[in-house]
């Protein structure tokens, strides 16, 4: 399926990073994967989950993964953030739902690297400081779209153990 230039495409998901929380011992969840729909589910704060949602799904192509990040710099590094949504009230409402078990999500756990690509924009590059060298890493563009994919395994897993 191409991306629709004009409406909404069904099947994206949205990344988001969150505090850590342990479902299980030793078990750390740090960022959540949902579908797009779940931004419309009644005990998301409205209609900001809706236009959330419209931003999320619009031109993106089948299975997308976008994280909230990219939103972020789509809304013009968030400052048109309120005049669609308030997405940390909504991003909490959807990590409730996540732990209360009332919409699928899947849990995460990504390195501190990884997630701090998620963190940042499309465009961003990431500088890690390496004690043992005194130097320092850079990690860009490249590697987010690496950590994407992955999700996008972990993503196609979690659906083969659920789908008849």
């Amino acid at each position: 399926m191409t991306p629709s230039a004009h409406g909404p495409t069904r099947e994206v998901y949205l990344l988001f990073a969150h505090e850590a929380y342990y479902p299980a011992p030793a078990q750390e969840v740090n960022t959540s994967l949902v579908a797009a729909a779940s931004l419309l589910h009644p005990q998301v704060r409205q209609p900001d989950g809706a236009r959330i949602h419209d931003c999320l799904t619009r031109g993106r192509r089948q299975g997308e993964i976008v994280p909230l990040s990219t939103l972020t710099h789509e809304l013009d590094g968030g400052a048109r953030w309120p005049e669609i949504g308030d997405w940390e009230a909504v991003t909490a409402d959807l990590l409730q739902l996540i732990r209360d078990r009332q919409c699928d999500g899947l849990g995460l756990r990504l390195s501190e690297i990884a997630r701090a690509l998620m963190c940042a924009g499309p465009h961003s590059e990431v500088r890690a400081y390496e004690p043992a060298t005194g130097g320092y890493w850079a990690y860009g563009p490249t590697d987010r779209s690496k950590v994407l994919d992955e999700v996008a395994r972990q993503l196609a897993r979690a659906q083969a153990r659920y789908t008849p």
